[in-house]
């Protein structure tokens, strides 16, 4: 459960063409997660929302994520997340970034504010009372705001089986070259029915959460939602999967095979 949205952030991780193409998402767009271990015992449940709202004046996109623990895992590791990023409606460029979680008592509290004309980042540590401005890459994005960025910019028909791609981002307060591979196209079996995907292997940086570098296998859907199916995670400790329990709001159909 630790840290679960940076893992389905980094399904999206996966063009170089920032070029705009058809718009992926929409004002009232939701996600459900179940999570758990060796994909039979429930660990968890993870959300994240989309909502059109002004910051400063401007016209913005509000993600809040949220993931936290259920039944006889949070007993043992209780788990309450929550991460939240404001960026704009045109340029998808984040303003606002907020993290806050507690992981078996370990706990964070940071807002970031970001000025995108300076390449800067204001970063507020509100559990230690800290302020500290940090020098970031040009275009640089959250890690919750690079989850709906992306899905906007690609051109999934043009990536190539072994293809690896890069992306910047910034995360605490770390500016982050985020790798990922592309393994190939897979028919998935799903709780809606079979879907085609996109399957991916993301270059994660290995001790901090993750096993080793390699230790994750991503699942999207192959068509204008890029939806997030499924997730296989090899941890520092045990084993993690995430699939998609429940949606609403998908701006275009979803594509199910039914035979």
């Amino acid at each position: 459960m630790k840290n679960t949205l940076l893992i389905l952030t980094a399904i999206f991780f996966m063009q170089t063409s920032f070029a705009q193409e058809k718009i992926a998402f929409q004002d009232g767009e939701w996600f459900k997660f179940k999570m758990s271990y060796s994909g039979f015992l429930k660990a968890g449940n993870a959300t994240m929302s989309v909502n059109e709202t002004t910051l400063d004046g401007k016209p913005v996109y509000h993600v809040v994520g949220k993931g936290w623990t259920t039944g006889a895992i949070k007993w043992f590791f209780k788990v309450k997340d929550r991460y939240e990023s404001y960026f704009d409606k045109t340029t998808g460029l984040p303003y606002k970034f907020i993290r806050k979680i507690n992981e078996g008592g370990h706990t964070k509290d940071i807002e970031i504010k970001f000025d995108q004309a300076n390449n800067k980042a204001l970063v507020t540590n509100k559990k230690h009372k800290t302020n500290k401005t940090i020098t970031t890459e040009q275009g640089i994005q959250d890690m919750v705001s690079a989850f709906y960025y992306l899905r906007n910019n690609y051109d999934t028909n043009k990536i190539k089986k072994d293809d690896v791609v890069s992306l910047n981002m910034f995360f605490d307060e770390e500016n982050y070259n985020f790798k990922l591979k592309f393994l190939g196209r897979e028919t998935l079996d799903t709780k809606f029915g079979k879907v085609k995907t996109l399957r991916f292997r993301p270059y994660v940086m290995a001790g901090r959460v993750f096993k080793e570098q390699e230790s994750l296998t991503l699942w999207v859907s192959a068509d204008d939602n890029k939806v997030p199916l499924r997730i296989k995670a090899d941890l520092a400790v045990g084993s993690l999967r995430a699939d998609l329990e429940a949606f609403k709001g998908l701006k275009h159909s979803f594509q199910i095979q039914f035979d």
